[in-house]
């Protein structure tokens, strides 16, 4: 009996302690109230001036990433963390973005001939000052920690040819989901991902090419990427033909080039 109870107390503390996770609701307000949706939500702008306007919001909100400390990070479920750091990226991308704004035609432009956006060390999270680069790459995609190569779907490098910035925050319970969601949007977009039934070619994003081998770390039983393009072969391609080529393997696949340009609301 008394190793019942003990036991007891053990998984509440457990179930306590990852019912605790982030709570991303100031975030997920402000980008409801200024992102916006086009093409069905294949696609975003983010109204910057707005965000400019709640910046004393953007800012308590960050305050309250760096306040989490390692150890309770520790303690959340995986699906709490991996958003955690998500909506983290995604939200210092935007007060990157205002640090220039207006008058910012590009994130690149942020930096200089032997510097970028991403290795600027302005972000202070889990107990360090880091760069987006070390967020995504050190902690997103670290090996053998997460292993979710739809991440790159979530997070947004405040530009056109990047996937969305989703309209609302992601949260550990609905991870997969969202996700799902965010992927198959992205991969619908013909401005970004599209089969070309003329050179029986599929010319998607460079993202397949610079984060390849994410997608061939056996996430979903898939080592090739033309297995992963064959699971969302029904957004991929419009037409019943092109669906069979890529559900064989058998299109040949090339990549577009990437619009940089600032995600802006009117740009």
């Amino acid at each position: 009996m008394r190793v019942c109870f003990f036991g007891l107390l053990l998984w509440c503390g457990i179930a306590t302690a990852q019912a605790a996770a982030f709570d991303h609701g100031a975030w997920d307000g402000l980008l409801q109230r200024h992102v916006v949706a086009l093409a069905q939500g294949q696609a975003t702008e983010v109204d910057y001036a707005g965000m400019a306007r709640e910046r004393v919001r953007l800012k308590v909100y960050l305050d309250a990433l760096a306040a989490v400390k390692p150890a309770e990070y520790g303690q959340w479920h995986k699906s709490d963390q991996l958003a955690f750091l998500i909506n983290a990226y995604n939200a210092w991308t935007v007060e990157l973005v205002l640090t220039r704004y207006p008058g910012l035609g590009s994130i690149k432009e942020i930096g200089g001939l032997f510097s970028s956006p991403w290795k600027k060390r302005f972000v202070s999270l889990l107990g360090e000052t880091r760069s987006l680069d070390d967020i995504e790459h050190g902690l997103i995609r670290a090996e053998s920690v997460f292993e979710e190569p739809r991440i790159h779907f979530a997070v947004n490098c405040a530009s056109i040819g990047c996937p969305a910035l989703r309209g609302e925050a992601y949260v550990g319970s609905r991870l997969k989901s969202q996700l799902e969601d965010a992927t198959r949007r992205f991969l619908a977009d013909r401005s970004r991902n599209r089969f070309n039934p003329k050179t029986q070619r599929l010319e998607v994003s460079k993202i397949f090419d610079w984060y390849r081998q994410d997608f061939e770390r056996g996430w979903g039983g898939y080592t090739t990427l033309s297995q992963f393009f064959a699971r969302y072969a029904d957004v991929l391609a419009d037409t019943d033909d092109g669906r069979k080529l890529l559900r064989a393997g058998q299109a040949r696949i090339s990549h577009l080039d990437y619009d940089w340009t600032l995600n802006a609301r009117g740009s």
